[in-house]
């Protein structure tokens, strides 16, 4: 089979445990916002910001050269 396939397939277990075991309740807090949400979503939500703002950069400064 197809290297990037068992590839994907161990990240989405990983994915899927990761899920099932952060699936507590926190708050976060930031200024004057409170929001009440699982851990698992932070987390994916924090990932998502990173992997934005890298992709950004790293189209930014392509285009400079």
């Amino acid at each position: 089979m197809n290297t990037k396939l068992y590839i994907g397939l161990t990240l989405l277990v990983l994915v899927i445990i990761s899920v099932v075991q952060n699936a507590v309740a926190v708050d976060i807090r930031f200024l004057i916002w409170k929001v009440t949400m699982s851990r698992s979503l932070v987390i994916f939500i924090v990932l998502a910001i990173g992997i934005a703002i890298g992709w950004i950069s790293a189209t930014h400064f392509r285009k400079k050269k």
